[in-house]
């Protein structure tokens, strides 16, 4: 029974985080005529602010103390912090600019391009079924290519800046949790954002309390907004297998996805359809894989014993 509510509370936590990531274009929208720049530097300033509260009543300063001390984990924390940078401002481009499709293929090519990163940084050997994936997933970025006149840039931007970012987070191991993690990629852009957003005052184009109180009090939020869905994803992380985590992640791309299509009534060519269903194809291959080899590795050898 615990088992079992454990899984039950972590696929909520879980829905709870992807289905936030994929309202995001929506939040992001709300917040006009504040350009992509701002938005990001309010983001980077008030996440860290929102961490620092979230250590002090979590009461865990003392081990964030000891990864300032690290060499090894400031480094990485900072390499990470210029990645999420650049994910989250053309992300909130994409958002604020008729990009929102585009941006969804981001991220539902991400996990192709982190089973890609496994084989050119760790050397890993893919499986035949992963191979293919890739392979299925190569043709539909040239479909795109072709359907688009150019190289779907946003998209590939995206899912390759988060699966550097995911490379580095797992380099940094589990001893850094997300809010230590995110204190210190924040922490170290904070400075840069605050000069952005002194530099946009003087040239009198900051939006902040220039548009009525609830864009400012919107715009107060992006610390919150940001915060708490890797919180929630976090804890639904050690409630979760891995497998059923990766079929919640295509939650958000889907809600993005559908989010362009509906609401904001981005055109999707047939080039465009096709290119998506290779891409949806990809993902059915890949994951389909990773749960027939999961379950392969759960069953017990014949012949051999507990120790």
């Amino acid at each position: 029974m615990p088992d079992s509510r454990a899984s039950s509370s972590g696929l909520l936590l879980a829905i709870g985080a992807y289905g936030l990531w994929g309202f995001l274009p929506a939040y992001f929208l709300l917040l006009a005529p504040s350009g992509p720049i701002e938005i990001v530097a309010w983001r980077v300033t008030l996440s860290l602010v929102f961490c620092v509260i979230l250590l002090a009543v979590t009461r865990a300063f003392r081990p964030f103390a000891a990864l300032l001390r690290d060499r090894r984990i400031m480094t990485l924390s900072g390499l990470a912090g210029i990645l999420i940078a650049i994910n989250w401002i053309v992300y909130v481009f994409a958002s604020t600019n008729g990009f929102v499709v585009e941006a969804s293929l981001g991220y539902f090519i991400n996990p192709i391009v982190t089973v890609a990163l496994g084989v050119l940084l760790l050397r890993e050997r893919l499986r035949p079924a992963q191979w293919v994936a890739v392979g299925i997933s190569v043709v539909a970025v040239l479909v795109l290519a072709i359907g688009y006149g150019q190289p779907p840039w946003i998209a590939l931007t995206l899912a390759t800046s988060f699966g550097f970012y995911g490379y580095i987070k797992n380099r940094m191991g589990p001893r850094v949790t997300a809010v230590a993690s995110l204190t210190l990629e924040t922490a170290w852009l904070t400075p840069l954002a605050a000069v952005v957003l002194v530099v946009i005052a003087a040239n009198g184009a900051l939006t902040m309390g220039a548009e009525g109180p609830l864009h400012a009090v919107l715009l107060g939020l992006a610390g919150i907004v940001t915060a708490v869905p890797l919180l929630l994803f976090g804890a639904a992380a050690r409630r979760l297998p891995l497998t059923v985590l990766g079929l919640v992640q295509y939650a958000a791309p889907l809600l993005q996805f559908a989010f362009g299509v509906a609401i904001m009534g981005e055109p999707m060519p047939p080039e465009r359809w096709l290119g998506f269903s290779l891409v949806w194809l990809a993902l059915i291959v890949l994951t389909t894989d990773a749960l027939r080899h999961r379950r392969r590795a759960a069953i017990p050898v014949e012949g051999t014993t507990a120790g």
